[in-house]
């Protein structure tokens, strides 16, 4: 299985997990708002990093992925949670959470990588 495949289904699978602690401990709009945000975004994101590994984009691809990251938090706070009337703590908190722990499956994901 290719390193894009596995994040693929890391992404999946911690997507079903973040999904089900959500609905189980009855969280607000707020945390699903922030879970479809991270995975519309770091998905792809995601994927382009662990593809690019060892060649000579990796760099540019990887600081872009936290540029849009980063972005992606700011547009959050500044269009997003108005334009819904959410709260900003409860729907930032959880989207940089989910970030990292996405940005972690990358890691993994690559370091699987290099066990082989």
């Amino acid at each position: 299985m290719t390193a894009g495949r596995r994040y693929v289904l890391g992404l999946v699978l911690v997507t079903a997990a973040a999904a089900g602690l959500i609905a189980l401990l009855a969280r607000g709009a707020e945390w699903w708002v922030a879970l479809g945000v991270a995975v519309v975004v770091q998905g792809p994101f995601g994927w382009l990093v662990v593809e690019s590994v060892g060649k000579p984009r990796f760099l540019a691809v990887w600081t872009a992925g936290m540029l849009v990251r980063l972005a992606l938090v700011g547009v959050t706070a500044v269009v997003v949670v108005p334009l819904l009337h959410l709260r900003p703590a409860a729907v930032l908190s959880p989207l940089v959470l989910l970030l990292m722990v996405f940005v972690l499956l990358e890691g993994l994901v690559l370091m699987g990588r290099q066990i082989r």
